[in-house]
């Protein structure tokens, strides 16, 4: 049975048991909560696991990494020094969203050395094949869409987003659309492009029942994709994007009656003053699914620091009842992101998760909170080593600006003799 049947079953299950002592929680709450939807655990049959995790209500906010190939950088071995990075980091999970190479290989060893959940679009393996096959990337059957979807789910992929929610109504929108950007998914391109060659509905949505059937043989989590995401601050919260979320409430309805797991994936591109209003939206739409933002993103004028937009974005949004942050790298729009762009790109991400985090736990102390009261202390003490223990670099930055430390005493270069932690302890210990 999938987590979800046997959560609803009222057993808890090793997976269960594993993450309610990482959230510091009792494992019936966690069961309770992955029983009503409110919490999904990805976790595929086929996937060994060794760092399962809890998205949702009343867990700590998580953050996911993506990597892959593209036409121009198919470098396998690039793509598996970003994957062990992000783990290195920390990360809570990886999706694999690789557009050449071996794209079946490449997936099987990342699921073989991840050991936390891993994520996928199958819609891009068949437009691939059709794109390598000298057609359009537009260009395969209706059974492909199956077919990518079952593959993925035998080689062990936890979470899969399926642009579902992009229906032949959504699709005739896009033709009479004010939006500047009109659609910037991949998926959600590909599969409305789809529709109109053939002019048929989207296959994920007319054979859901199919997708659910498989979903739970191998135990898949859902994540319905947002393909009608805006793609601009300026095409925020716009009308394709609502009635794309309004087929995703129907859907989420129906995964959970079949006790399929199932999050919802949020908006890209969004006015700052409009985050939290997506949010509570987007929970209220849905039930209070688990939701997985890209960003977001709340200025458009700052390439090359996307990653840095993201942040402040996912920090409100995660504020404000978003689950799950998908990271941002500094590369993002401009190319494909290299080893370091990964790496700054989840701590930037992990620093927003873990602001909101500590918030949360400061109620009850909780293990995000004692992260920021040791590290109070470790300052206090002028202890460099033990601040590098919980920074979120593992403490790099502070190895680079000690070279910068020529005051021979405790405190450092910034004030000198003049450090105010130092003046006050001397002053106050008499």
């Amino acid at each position: 049975m999938t987590q979800m049947k046997q959560a609803k079953h009222k057993i808890v299950t090793p997976a269960m048991e594993y993450v309610s002592r990482q959230e510091e929680v009792n494992a019936e709450i966690i069961r309770e909560g992955i029983a009503e939807g409110r919490i999904v655990l990805p976790h595929n049959k086929n996937h060994k696991m060794k760092c399962p995790q809890a998205i949702g209500d009343g867990c700590s906010v998580k953050v996911n990494v993506n990597i892959g190939t593209s036409k121009d950088y198919d470098d396998f071995q690039e793509e598996l020094d970003k994957a062990k990075t992000a783990f290195d980091y920390d990360t809570d999970a990886i999706m694999i969203l690789s557009t050449w190479g071996d794209l079946r290989g490449m997936r099987r060893k990342i699921v073989e050395m991840s050991p936390v959940p891993v994520g996928s679009v199958p819609i891009y393996d068949a437009a691939v094949k059709a794109y390598q096959d000298k057609k359009r990337v537009i260009d395969f059957s209706e059974k492909d869409f199956i077919q990518m979807f079952k593959d993925h789910a035998e080689d062990g992929i936890d979470f899969m987003t399926i642009h579902v929610g992009v229906t032949k109504p959504v699709v005739e929108k896009i033709r009479k659309t004010k939006r500047i950007l009109k659609v910037v998914s991949r998926g959600g391109a590909i599969v409305a492009g789809w529709m109109i060659k053939n002019n048929l509905e989207n296959p994920f949505y007319s054979h859901f029942d199919e997708i659910l059937s498989i979903a739970q043989e191998y135990d898949i989590t859902l994540s319905l994709g947002d393909g009608m995401r805006p793609g601009a601050v300026a095409d925020g919260t716009d009308d394709l994007q609502l009635e794309e979320l309004f087929v995703m409430g129907e859907l989420v309805e129906r995964s959970r009656q079949a006790g399929v797991q199932v999050m919802v994936e949020g908006p890209g591109h969004l006015p700052i003053d409009q985050v939290e209003m997506n949010v509570k939206l987007a929970k209220k739409i849905t039930e209070n699914a688990p939701f997985f933002v890209l960003g977001p993103l709340v200025t458009d004028c700052a390439p090359g620091y996307d990653h840095i937009v993201s942040a402040i974005g996912g920090a409100i949004a995660a504020m404000h009842g978003t689950d799950f942050l998908c990271y941002v790298t500094p590369a993002e729009h401009v190319s494909l992101p290299t080893v370091e762009d990964v790496k700054q790109g989840l701590i930037v991400s992990k620093i927003a998760a873990q602001a909101v985090n500590a918030s949360r736990a400061a109620k009850f102390k909780g293990k995000a909170f004692q992260r920021e009261y040791k590290m109070a202390l470790a300052r206090k003490k002028f202890d460099w080593e033990e601040q590098a223990k919980y920074a979120l670099d593992k403490g790099e930055k502070l190895k680079q600006y000690q070279q910068r430390r020529p005051y021979d005493q405790e405190g450092c270069s910034m004030c000198g003799p003049f450090c105010a932690i130092k003046i006050v302890e001397e002053i106050t210990k008499g």
